[in-house]
């Protein structure tokens, strides 16, 4: 494949990934029309279109899925190769984009992430925390944190946390005027803070951990919220029983005044595992970050919730 060919793909996919000319344009900061002369030759190199156009964007053709899916890795890992290469005997640079939850930059990346950027400031960082499953390649992130290690194809996951329990929570306020439950069959008498998903807009059911079988209870309440913060808030503030896992609830300034109930109960999580395509994991600033991030938790004095790096 000569260079053409290979210039041409790449803005190719960059169009697929920004849904215009335009703004691909933008992104590879050169001018529309190169965008459009580079599709064209690309277009007549194959012998099918790619696109379609719509009243707003243009969609791919079948051939134009067919190459964005049989090139994308391949031109991710080639990029990678050789940003490797170069990054030899180079301070760390350039940017690194991160996906993870709400529960994961509080308890990871938050408490880290001032020393990284003082350390490394030739690295940029772009955070998106999400609650919902992302494909990491098919989203050009270069690492992420979740839990489970069972991944999608071509990338690795290093174990990073514990696993730890989801617990229930209330105030003291609560547990005067409602009683304090002792069994399932008696949280349909108290209220419960509730999650609700807003990738699918679904409310996460409260499981329960009934003589190692998951048990599922219903209940009624007041306050639902996709924050943990807000959650919190609902607890503290006698609104209803309340999930927190057991390192949030430790990160809590006022932690003792979460009164724990139906300990027995608790439903136990998975262990937390970063994870990151191989090819990215080759790069100096994906790497740096990568490491900085298992030495910090390792050292990071939370209950023995992390891993140490001799357990890696």
């Amino acid at each position: 494949m000569n260079n053409a060919i290979y210039n041409q793909i790449r803005i190719f996919q960059s169009i697929a990934r920004e849904g215009n000319i335009s703004s691909a344009a933008r992104k590879l900061e050169i001018t529309p029309p190169s965008v459009s002369k580079a599709l064209k030759l690309l277009e007549a190199h194959i012998g099918h279109p790619l696109f379609v156009r719509t009243t707003r964007r243009i969609e791919l053709t079948d051939a134009g899925q067919q190459l964005l899916e049989q090139t994308s890795a391949a031109v991710a890992s080639l990029e990678k190769s050789l940003e490797s290469i170069r990054d030899q005997n180079q301070e760390p640079s350039g940017l690194v984009r991160i996906t993870l939850s709400r529960f994961a930059y509080l308890l990871v990346l938050k408490p880290a992430m001032a020393a990284f950027c003082q350390q490394y400031p030739g690295i940029q960082l772009e955070i998106s925390v999400y609650d919902g499953t992302v494909n990491i390649i098919d989203e050009r992130f270069d690492l992420g944190i979740r839990f489970g290690d069972i991944l999608e194809g071509g990338v690795v996951a290093r174990p990073l946390m514990k696993p730890f329990r989801e617990g229930l929570y209330a105030s003291s306020a609560y547990l005067a005027a409602f009683g304090i439950p002792a069994s399932p069959s008696d949280l349909h008498q108290h209220r419960l803070i509730g999650y609700r998903f807003i990738t699918n807009n679904r409310i996460l059911p409260l499981i329960l951990d009934h003589h190692g079988e998951q048990l599922t209870v219903e209940m009624p309440g007041q306050l639902m919220s996709n924050d943990i913060e807000v959650m919190a808030d609902g607890i503290r503030n006698g609104l209803g029983i309340g999930r927190l896992f057991e390192p949030v609830h430790n990160l809590q300034p006022d932690k003792e005044a979460f009164i724990p109930v139906m300990e027995r109960y608790w439903k136990t999580y998975p262990p937390v595992y970063l994870y990151y395509p191989k090819s990215a994991g080759k790069t100096k600033r994906v790497k740096t970050l990568i490491d900085f991030l298992l030495k910090h938790t390792a050292e990071c004095p939370n209950e023995g919730g992390f891993y140490s790096p001799s357990s890696q």
